[in-house]
């Protein structure tokens, strides 16, 4: 390590080292670009689900009709006279590959409706079929009519417009997030600017990366994972800059020479930044277990995000921050003899001492604390309704709700049945079904058929999952018959959201509390650390709900996102706790655990806050999207991250620490060498001139 640290360092070394890379990285985002992918209709699926199965038959019928928009015309006072009906019909006849469409009049007579086809197989060209749609149905219309259009194409359009040019809002808003935060942070004009650059060109690699590692090993992805990679990308790679420079300034004030300074400062970095990336890289590939396509491709795709970050930041940044002299500080440049963090009366060390002096009651308060915030969870309700997803209701839910008033609750989006089996015995059977309205062969071919069933529940409903339920048992007898639709999908998705939860979440654990025990070579240490997390991620959910609930009156949690929280929370929740205790580790050495455990929060405690804060703050930046799975997923980690960084990090784990002092560290136990420290023996020593200068006294003691 000391031989490649100092290569990094080296004057000529570290200039080719910034060029390279960031020439380089550039060079590929020009010329080789995202890798592009056509869009499954089972992407959102989950495997092996009856609602996939379905899917993949209607795929072998010879002509499929696509999706559908449903065009609901209809007025808020009176009827709808018969003389409207010829105005509507050439609105209607205007429509592109309409042709003519039959209406179907509501009983009372406020609405009709009609059925499009529209071709589903890519997406921009599905919601520029329905922007066209909507655009000719309502010119020219009588006065008092009103049309809308819903439908699953309506739907999908109306989700895409959610994405259309959502990475770009994403990353414009994450980096501006960033680099004001790194501002506040350093003070300095100058400063800012070395991380934000590293870490924004290591973003745009990882996405090329991403996509191109998901393309080879034929893996799904879709809009939303360039997004939230760079949201992860940004935040993780920030974090370890911070480290990084925190240290290497602390190092400026004990040695003359830059290039000694940040070589030590990389070395006593690189154990904390690889151990955290390393459980971060274990906890997200353990989503290439879930039964959704495009969980796995986001799971692997973070996955090389983390580790081009963590490259960049071990790499590139140490070398571009040598380059220059100690004034990229100013105007608070770092000057030799002045005491370092772990020495000084700071902030951090006056909450240490706090610790230190209660730390059983600290223990206490805080599970408490934590408990209270977690009693959320009693209540949650899981599930979001389409209509629900939005934060901004898109006109096809309007349009569906309008519809719901005058026709049975299903009919823009009725259930799909898919069967080789003789489809008039599979009608009949679907028409025997309670709920159901009625049931219709729509095409066939290839020896498959398709049939609509019309729910008569509302979208949504525990009364629609009930008919789906029976519509299902009902067709038991009939095989290769399988039922797909919204109301079907979101079934599907719920019990495979709860297959995930009960075999990820205890892996995630398992293969975390592993890593930490590896890296760490100890055992208890990676058991307080794995807990005091769970313990987060539970007060986070659980107070994010009375948020949802109360403040934002969301009606339920989406089955994702406990997933999502839990695998990051857990992941980047552990990184805090990891740069805190190998720091307190390397003070153990020189100064006992107990005093060590206080040192290392003093010299860790204002960057592993800046820390939390700006990842906090990244996370949170998902909420400029209009989808509120998103804006569960950034609520519920952000409170996660401030718990861990403000709470957990700065009074639990020290107070634990400090109770069960050398045996914190078991099997492992530090030994303590006094100062100077001229005859160290310890594994990490580095060349003994580098640490004959580290720990002579500096003049201000």
């Amino acid at each position: 390590m000391s031989s490649v640290t100092d290569r990094i360092t080296r004057k000529w070394w570290a200039v080719a080292i910034v060029i390279l890379a960031l020439a380089g990285a550039m060079g590929v985002v020009s010329a080789v670009g995202e890798a592009t992918r056509t869009a499954s209709a089972t992407d959102a699926l989950p495997i092996g689900s009856d609602s996939a199965q379905a899917i993949e038959l209607r795929e072998q019928l010879p002509e499929v009709e696509g999706s559908t928009a449903v065009i609901v015309f209809s007025t808020d006072s009176g009827q709808l006279s018969p003389s409207t009906d010829s105005a509507i019909e050439a609105r209607l006849a205007q429509v592109p590959g309409a042709g003519r469409v039959p209406l179907q009049r509501s009983q009372d007579g406020t609405a009709v409706l009609a059925v499009v086809p529209v071709d589903d197989s890519d997406a921009t060209a599905t919601a520029e079929a329905v922007k066209k749609i909507r655009a000719t149905v309502k010119a020219d219309l009588p006065d008092g009519v009103t049309a809308q259009v819903t439908g699953p194409a309506a739907v999908q359009a109306d989700l895409a417009a959610v994405f259309s040019g959502a990475n770009t809002r994403l990353l414009i808003a994450t980096a501006s997030v960033v680099a004001l935060l790194l501002v506040i942070t350093y003070r300095s004009p100058i400063l800012w600017i070395f991380p934000l650059i590293v870490v924004g060109v290591a973003d745009r690699l990882a996405a090329v990366l991403a996509t191109h590692t998901l393309a080879v090993f034929d893996v799904v992805w879709d809009e939303s994972t360039i997004g939230i990679l760079s949201v992860l990308v940004f935040g993780a790679g920030t974090d370890y800059a911070l480290l990084l420079i925190s240290r290497y300034r602390d190092e400026l004030r004990r040695h003359h020479d830059r290039r000694e300074a940040m070589s030590l400062a990389l070395r006593r970095t690189a154990e904390a930044v690889l151990s955290s990336s390393v459980t971060v890289v274990i906890g997200l590939l353990t989503l290439l277990l879930s039964l959704f396509p495009a969980t796995r491709g986001l799971g692997l795709a973070c996955a090389v995000g983390i580790v081009v970050a963590a490259a960049f930041v071990l790499i590139v940044l140490p070398a571009a921050l040598v380059i220059f002299d100690r004034w990229i500080f100013w105007p608070r440049v770092p000057r030799e003899g002045e005491a370092a963090l772990a020495d000084g009366t700071s902030l951090w060390r006056k909450v240490g001492n706090r610790v230190a002096a209660h730390p059983k009651r600290i223990i206490s308060i805080t599970l408490v604390g934590l408990a209270v915030l977690a009693t959320g969870i009693a209540f949650i309700d899981t599930g979001l309704k389409t209509s629900d997803q939005f934060l901004q209701k898109p006109e096809a839910i309007s349009a569906g709700e309008r519809l719901a008033q005058s026709f049975p609750a299903g009919s823009a989006d009725p259930a799909i049945i898919m069967t080789t089996n003789d489809p008039q015995a599979v009608t009949a059977a679907a028409k025997g079904v309670e709920g159901i309205a009625g049931a219709r062969m729509v095409n066939q071919g290839n020896g498959v058929a398709e049939i609509d069933a019309v729910i008569e529940a509302a979208p949504g409903s525990e009364a629609a999952a009930d008919t789906v339920v029976a519509l299902r048992a009902a067709l038991t007898s009939l095989p290769e018959s399988h039922v797909a639709g919204t109301e079907a999908v979101a079934l599907d998705q719920a019990e495979a959201s709860a297959r995930d939860r009960l075999v990820i979440f205890p892996l995630v654990l398992a293969l975390v509390l592993l890593a930490l025990v590896v890296l760490l070579r100890s055992i208890v240490a990676p058991m307080v650390l794995v807990s005091t997390v769970v313990a987060t991620y539970l007060a986070s959910i659980g107070a994010s709900w009375w948020i949802f609930s109360k403040v934002f009156d969301f009606s339920a949690l989406d089955d994702s996102a406990p997933l999502f929280a839990f695998v990051f929370l857990v992941a980047l929740g552990v990184d805090y706790n990891i740069f805190l205790v190998t720091r307190a580790r390397e003070e153990a050495r020189r100064h006992g655990s107990r005093e060590g455990m206080l040192r290392g929060l003093a010299a860790t405690g204002g960057v592993i806050t800046s820390a939390g804060i700006l990842l906090a703050a990244v996370f949170a930046v998902l909420g400029v999207l209009p989808l509120v799975v998103l804006a569960q997923i950034g609520v519920i980690i952000c409170i996660g991250v401030l718990l861990d960084t403000l709470v957990v990090r700065t009074l639990l784990v020290p107070a634990i620490a400090v109770v069960l002092g050398d045996r914190f560290w078991w099997p492992r136990r530090p030994h303590p060498t006094p100062e100077p420290a001229d005859r160290t023996a310890a594994p990490e020593a580095t060349p003994t001139t580098s640490r004959d200068r580290e720990t002579q006294p500096s003049t201000n003691h």
